[in-house]
């Protein structure tokens, strides 16, 4: 997979967003509307802002799975997940607002299995809901090992647009950056029943960096 944000102080699907904000505040400033002015130089600032691409150190490890995004844990829970993995399973889940990142990236090395988009709802992501009504798209990621860890994007009250990198069949590295959701948003982990969560409902995580869980490798990993 292309990294597509690598090297960039802001992801480019942020690009229209600032400039759409940034032109006209530079046409009110040559005029001398000092108003309005102050008004979308603040708005395009904070666009900027929101889009904003910085660097992770993420750690290394076969067995560790970190955050796929910035937020704050607002659950995690066992559940059967019949959708993809079509198995008992431990959610965590992270809730964006608008002031974290938005890029997403990967929760482990591997290789994209299958990608599935679902178009649904908009409910306010911090919502149990969400998780199964809400527009989202969903990432299976098979590791060396053969184990498999599903990563779903969801958008979110605010969020209408859900933005994906990877394909099938790319091969991925921990960290690596694969998409974003604008605005308020949420991701989605779904880990198999043996893994080791690292967090608690409520701590706050960074995408690439926090180790959420880890997950012991098979025998030839």
């Amino acid at each position: 997979m292309v990294d597509r944000a690598v090297g960039l102080p802001l992801a480019r699907e942020g690009l229209p967003f600032v400039l759409g904000v940034g032109i006209p505040a530079a046409v009110v400033g040559l005029v001398g509307w000092n108003g309005a002015f102050a008004v979308l130089g603040a708005l395009t600032c904070f666009t900027a802002w929101f889009f904003r691409n910085p660097y992770r150190k993420t750690p290394l490890g076969q067995d560790v799975i970190i955050a796929p995004a910035d937020g704050r844990i607002v659950s995690i829970e066992e559940e059967f997940e019949s959708r993809y993995l079509k198995e008992h399973s431990r959610r965590i889940s992270i809730f964006l607002n608008i002031f974290d990142v938005h890029i997403n990236r990967m929760p482990c090395a591997g290789t994209i299995a299958d990608i599935a988009y679902q178009p649904g709802q908009f409910l306010a992501a911090d919502r149990p809901e969400a998780t199964v009504r809400n527009e989202q798209n969903a990432l299976m990621i098979k590791r060396l090992d053969n184990r498999k860890v599903l990563c779903v994007q969801v958008a979110g009250l605010i969020a209408r647009r859900i933005v994906c990198w990877a394909s099938p069949g790319d091969a991925v590295m921990t960290g690596e950056r694969f998409g974003l959701i604008r605005f308020g948003s949420r991701v989605d982990m779904f880990l198999p029943m043996d893994s080791h969560i690292q967090v608690s409902k409520g701590s706050a995580v960074k995408g690439g960096e926090t180790i959420l869980a880890t997950l012991p490798c098979a025998d030839h990993c």
